[in-house]
């Protein structure tokens, strides 16, 4: 724990980039947030065509339109993302694609309105903030029987803030990658997120139980910082076990998973190192310099 503040330094410098290139470039919205055309097509020959996302792209490119995604439906059809469409743009796209595929027929063909992204980051936000709010909640409930002067709902309190900081650094990141690689921020971006946040904390309380589990024990004559780094080195080899399980999954999806859930795949990635990062070397020595403040980090005694 002498090292606290050098985390926090690493963590400011792992974020700031992101903060700068938020306030500069902003993030690159994809259809969902944006608005843009939906055109759902039937044709056997795309669907069964593995390099059909490479393919649509070039034939939208072509006509210099911007191509967001093309996903198989539960119907037969080909769903394809990109932005608006007038009618003299399908027309020429759909028989592009015929020339490319065979007959082309469409199913359905609509302008989604910016007022679904609007919604959709509403209701993103709207659940980032229950779950903060039940996982403090749930944390200082589940904490209460620790010995005092301690308060089980600082547990709570610094477990957000390390998945708060892991939610900064995928965003700001993504800010960077959407300005320099074309990276979109879309509905599946929202999903990872929230796993994010769920894996954030489940990391961080391995660590905080442990401590809970070590300030306990009637034999404990340690500092409350002392306690913290001992329960930190019992559990790092769990932490770093099940985040690398977790880190070799997703550089295979990233690889080979195809580029409809590229961009998915890779927020998940930051997010999962970000998060075993946050809560080995920023959630603990958070709570430690908290109680340091408060004048409770001396020796645990019954």
């Amino acid at each position: 724990m002498k090292f606290k503040y050098v985390f926090f330094a690493i963590s400011l410098l792992v974020i700031l980039p992101g903060i700068f290139s938020l306030a500069k470039f902003g993030l690159k919205m994809s259809i969902d947030f944006s608005g843009g055309t939906l055109l759902e097509i039937q044709n056997s020959s795309l669907r069964q065509d593995s390099g059909r996302q490479a393919k649509l792209k070039t034939i939208y490119e072509n006509q210099k339109i911007e191509f967001a995604s093309a996903q198989q439906t539960s119907n037969s059809s080909v769903l394809i993302r990109s932005k608006s469409l007038d009618n003299s743009a399908k027309e020429k796209i759909v028989a592009e694609i015929s020339k490319e595929f065979g007959e082309t027929k469409v199913e359905r063909f609509e302008t989604v309105g910016p007022t679904i992204g609007a919604e959709l980051t509403q209701k993103a936000m709207m659940a980032v903030g229950l779950a903060s709010i039940l996982i403090i909640i749930y944390i200082a409930y589940a904490f209460r029987e620790i010995p005092p002067p301690y308060k089980s709902w600082r547990f709570g309190v610094c477990a957000v803030i390390a998945l708060l900081h892991d939610v900064f650094v995928v965003i700001g990141t993504f800010s960077l990658l959407g300005h320099f690689f074309g990276a979109e921020i879309d509905s599946l971006f929202v999903t990872a997120i929230l796993t994010i946040i769920g894996f954030s904390v489940h990391d961080t309380i391995v660590v905080f139980d442990r401590i809970r589990e070590n300030l306990s024990k009637d034999a404990s004559k340690l500092s409350f910082a002392d306690v913290t780094n001992e329960s930190i080195l019992q559990t790092l080899v769990r932490s770093l076990n099940t985040s690398l399980t977790v880190v070799f999954t997703l550089l295979a999806l990233i690889l080979f998973g195809g580029e409809s859930i590229r961009w998915f795949s890779v927020a998940l990635l930051i997010g999962i190192v970000s998060g075993t990062y946050s809560s080995i070397f920023n959630a603990a020595p958070l709570l430690v310099l908290w109680e340091e403040k408060n004048g409770e980090s001396g020796k645990i005694s019954r």
